[in-house]
């Protein structure tokens, strides 16, 4: 049987958006948890659900941000949730500027590579994000939508 999973937007759902003077998160030390998050990923782990972050991650392709420091940053969530007893099962993200790929949102191509990957039925799956671009992505992979509104 597939599982259902629970696709999560990092930046502005997970953590706190970088300020718009620096406009993205290059360090761990910028990436701080955005309080709902924890009870969310709590809860749909309690209730069978898969956790997956899914994420534009334009500066790597830019040279700003290196892979390894991506990897650095991941880590740094994956620390900070495991430390209030909440954890992600997969974190994809796309590293590539705009057009080059089939993964970038809103293009489908990481959540079905999830879907792919992980067994997950993406008509009983869940995609929260804070964007429009977020529920394109949902909406193209046939998912349930969240927007979050701040």
């Amino acid at each position: 049987m597939k599982k259902k999973a629970l696709f999560l937007d990092r930046d502005g759902v997970i953590n706190e958006s970088a300020p718009k003077e620096k406009k993205y998160i290059l360090s761990p030390d910028d990436f701080h948890l955005r309080p709902a998050i924890v009870p969310l990923i709590r809860f749909a782990r309690a209730a069978g659900y898969v956790v997956v972050v899914v994420t534009n991650q334009r500066p790597v392709s830019m040279g700003i941000l290196s892979q390894a420091g991506l990897d650095d940053i991941h880590a740094r969530m994956r620390e900070l949730l495991a430390a209030h007893d909440a954890s992600v099962d997969a974190v994809y993200a796309c590293v590539h500027g705009f057009d080059e790929c089939e993964c970038r949102k809103p293009k489908a191509g990481l959540l079905l590579q999830a879907a792919r990957d992980l067994d997950i039925d993406l008509s009983e799956s869940v995609m929260v994000g804070d964007h429009e671009t977020d529920m394109e992505v949902g909406k193209a992979a046939g998912c349930k939508l969240c927007l979050l509104i701040k």
